[in-house]
């Protein structure tokens, strides 16, 4: 599996690959239509830092667990230490944002989630966030006023604005500190709009953050799956 490292306005960082928290049912339209209820408080999640891959790189998923889900999100750069943070050290706390895939293996998720059983087999595999490079903050404006779209083989998918999460962003690491330590190097993500879907090999996804980002990448068979 290729080796990630955090990107920040073009340039490598030096911030360590840390852990993903991740944000279940923060859009509404998305709670909707995999038929689940609105959350009272954010759902929690992790992934490990194993999970992340350069979404610029072509993508591979494994096969064998049935289908896999792409789940595009606005995902935030940590810079510093948050414990039980201020919203105001949240917001200084958030170095620079990105798009994330929370890559799904939706089959399995449904059949841990009859169980009772929690998801992280079914989200927290190796290569199961691919992650763009990262915009500094002075560079990305409002948080909470940014356009979040996946094109899936020229057909458009999710499209919806940062602006209809449930809990914005600063908020949102300021919950998750009260549960989770956040370091350096660590990255939120936000939640996914509607629009979710299943993906095949050969698929090319597009994906965009408002002006910020934008790239593109195409689904391959995992390694593994081709011994």
């Amino acid at each position: 599996m290729p080796t990630y490292r955090h990107f920040l306005d073009g340039h490598p960082s030096n911030l360590p690959t840390g852990k993903v928290v991740c944000v279940g049912r923060n859009y509404v339209d998305h709670v909707r239509e995999l038929n689940n209820e609105i959350p009272d408080s954010p759902v929690l999640f992790l992934k490990p830092s194993t999970s992340l891959v350069n979404i610029h790189e072509p993508l591979h998923i494994p096969v064998h667990f049935g289908e896999c889900h792409f789940e595009t999100e606005m995902s935030l750069l940590i810079g510093k230490k948050l414990s039980n943070c201020s919203l105001e050290d949240a917001e200084t706390g958030i170095i620079g944002i990105g798009l994330s895939l929370d890559l799904t293996l939706r089959d399995l998720q449904t059949k841990l989630k009859r169980s009772g059983l929690p998801w992280e087999k079914a989200k927290a595999f190796d290569g199961s966030c691919p992650t763009s490079n990262f915009v500094s903050r002075p560079l990305c404006g409002d948080l909470n006023h940014q356009q979040i779209v996946l094109y899936q083989n020229n057909c458009l998918m999710q499209n919806d604005n940062s602006s209809n999460m449930l809990m914005p962003a600063a908020e949102l690491v300021k919950y998750i500190t009260s549960f989770f330590t956040l370091l350096p190097g660590d990255i939120v993500l936000t939640g996914t709009p509607a629009g979710v879907g299943p993906l095949k090999f050969g698929d090319t996804l597009r994906v965009s953050l408002s002006k910020l980002i934008s790239c593109k990448t195409v689904i391959q068979q995992a390694q593994e799956d081709n011994n």
